[in-house]
């Protein structure tokens, strides 16, 4: 195939199991990559493999389970990724849970506070730092960083753990793409909007919860995990090559909903967030 976007690369998917990282790894796979498929999901990440295998072909997809909150884990994860393909060039660190008893400051347990830091904080760390190793020695890559629409305002319904992850995510990235920017390592943050995932459907649970997210997305729709793959092939391939240390929004509008250009309330969405 001729005109693949990301032809010649390698590429370390995490959270490759399901959802985001699902349809991005099949995706990159599509686009020419080479892929290591990780997943602390064993099983969902074989599956993985053998739908890009039965797409794409055998050999593009290895599968490798790694629980990103330990970083012995993550070090195998990309000196396996060398070893079967000879490079990497890029790192999507997806990996991330939001769990359903993550609340507000005051419900939320200490025990989901660090799990939550551990693998959506702590995870994407550790995949940044194997992975400037293992790119400074092939002259640069592309390292992206699973963040939300959370961590640039906030979310109604409360998920406090989740949100300052999140946050933390995006002040890692830009400060690492200002290191790093002369060495050809780009980082950049993909930001969705609440996206039809079962990640963020199982915290969602009632009908009721769902609409109080809706109600602030201006297509009125949940987003589709499909949507944020191409943009992560955006920030993957060389068309991004002048793009690094941004927060890559693909939420559906929802952070620009609540103020027009010149700053005043566009009327449009409930300003009483204690009515929503």
């Amino acid at each position: 195939m001729t005109g693949q976007r990301l032809s010649g690369k390698v590429a370390i998917v995490t959270g490759a199991a399901g959802g985001i990282g699902f349809e991005t790894a099949v995706l990159f796979a599509k686009e020419g990559a080479k892929v290591v498929c990780a997943d602390v999901n064993e099983k969902g990440v074989q599956n993985t493999v053998t739908k890009i295998s039965e797409l794409v072909g055998s050999g593009v997809a290895i599968p490798f389970k790694a629980d990103v909150s330990k970083e012995d884990q993550v070090k195998a994860l990309v000196e396996k990724a060398v070893e079967a393909y000879g490079k990497l060039d890029i790192m999507f660190n997806n990996a991330g849970i939001m769990h359903p008893e993550d609340d507000n400051a005051l419900n939320t347990e200490e025990r989901i506070w660090n799990l939550t830091m551990d693998i959506n904080v702590k995870g994407v760390w550790f995949g940044c730092k194997h992975a400037i190793i293992a790119m400074r020695k092939s002259g640069g890559g592309s390292i992206i960083n699973t963040a939300s629409f959370v961590a640039l305002m906030g979310a109604a319904t409360p998920q406090l753990a989740y949100t300052a992850s999140k946050g933390a995510v995006l002040a890692m990235t830009r400060e690492l793409a200002m290191v790093h920017a002369r060495e050809n390592i780009r980082f950049n943050s993909l930001c969705p909007g609440p996206i039809r995932t079962p990640l963020l459907m199982d915290f969602l649970n009632t009908e009721e919860k769902k609409q109080r997210r809706l109600v602030h997305v201006p297509q009125g729709r949940f987003g589709e995990a499909i949507e944020q793959a191409y943009g992560a092939l955006f920030l993957a391939s060389d068309e991004s090559s002048f793009v690094t240390g941004t927060d890559f929004r693909v939420d559906g509008g929802l952070s620009n909903a609540y103020v027009t250009p010149e700053g005043e309330p566009t009327g449009t969405v409930p300003t009483n967030f204690a009515d929503l």
